[in-house]
């Protein structure tokens, strides 16, 4: 059994101790579904738990081995010396586990997209023509003329959010997948997410001038991790909403193909509680090695509209980077 942990600094101002939302969804990223504690969060100071507790806590519950992060931006004392000295006091304490201490966040390029959003919020737009390069060079390095010209500004957007060009040749249209895209958010329809990450990743401002929402049932109030049939929340959320909202025209999974594979079953049950003749835009994108590569081999032969891509790669960014080009088409700003 592995565990994680994610080490912050700790702060006397409680509300700045939030490293544990970022250890959920961590977790949700990687484990959608599970209900075990498979990523902890420990502080250096004035919080709590610290981070010998949390290792203690890891191995009473059969962790046998234990990743630490430091979630830190740089590599000061702490990082170099206090968090390595902590590790070498448990891995005396506790000979039978492997501890594996990573880098810090440190100096990344996806860091960069993380301070422009901040800047958008605050009402700072960045320079369209980073966006218009990038798109350049992707066109200069790659032939895609034998794709038809709907399908290039998904394709191009993926490959931009990811900067992996793989993505050109495992990507799979349903013949009329992005014009039934299009046509859901132009008609003020709403977008269903398998996790709240890909739910943060859409362009809402692009979808509320068409009368559209964002949802996410995963999270909601009062649901297990496990319900009846064993079924995952991510299953249990996917079915809860289609039953609640009989708007929904585009279906988004890029973390869980348990809720991927449900999807389809529902689709292709005889009492479908959505309706067959309209039925939503399905892009399902699960990262992984468990039932990602095979749900969404299912998902490229179904006759309804979808988008997937027939690699164990995908996740929050790919299936954030599809619905926001289907949003910036419904627009009129293709590229």
């Amino acid at each position: 059994m592995e565990n994680i942990i994610l080490i912050g600094h700790g702060s006397p101002k409680k509300d700045a101790n939030n490293v544990e939302m970022v250890g959920r969804l961590l977790h949700q990223a990687i484990h959608p579904g599970c209900s075990k504690g498979c990523v902890k969060v420990a502080y250096l100071q004035f919080a709590e738990p610290d981070l010998m507790d949390t290792i203690k806590k890891s191995i009473l519950g059969g962790a046998e081995r234990i990743i630490v992060h430091p979630f830190f931006l740089s590599s000061g004392m702490h990082v170099t010396k206090d968090i390595p000295e902590m590790i070498q006091q448990a891995e005396r304490i506790y000979p039978d586990v492997e501890f594996v201490y990573t880098e810090p966040l440190g100096i990344h390029e996806k860091l960069v997209h993380v301070v422009l959003e901040r800047m958008a919020s605050a009402g700072f737009k960045a320079p369209g023509d980073i966006e218009k390069r990038s798109f350049e060079i992707i066109s200069d390095k790659i032939d895609l003329s034998s794709f038809p010209p709907e399908q290039l500004p998904v394709i191009k957007r993926v490959i931009h959010a990811t900067a992996d060009f793989e993505f050109k040749d495992s990507l799979v249209f349903y013949a009329d997948a992005v014009r039934a895209g299009v046509e859901a958010i132009r008609t003020g329809k709403d977008i269903l997410t398998d996790i709240r990450m890909v739910k943060a990743g859409i362009n809402k401002k692009l979808l509320k001038k068409w009368g559209g929402k964002v949802i996410c049932k995963i999270q909601g109030k009062g649901q297990g991790t496990k319900g009846k049939g064993h079924k995952t929340k991510a299953e249990i959320g996917i079915e809860a909403a289609l039953r609640e909202n009989n708007n929904i025209g585009i279906i988004v999974i890029g973390n869980a193909p348990t809720a991927l594979l449900k999807t389809i079953e529902i689709f292709n049950h005889e009492s479908c509680i959505v309706h067959r003749e309209s039925l939503p835009l399905l892009v399902g994108v699960p990262v992984g090695f468990v039932k990602a590569i095979e749900s969404k081999a299912l998902l490229s032969t179904q006759k309804f509209p979808f988008i997937t891509n027939l690699s164990r790669k995908g996740g929050t960014p790919v299936a954030v980077a599809i619905v926001n080009a289907l949003l910036k088409i419904a627009e009129g700003g293709d590229k």
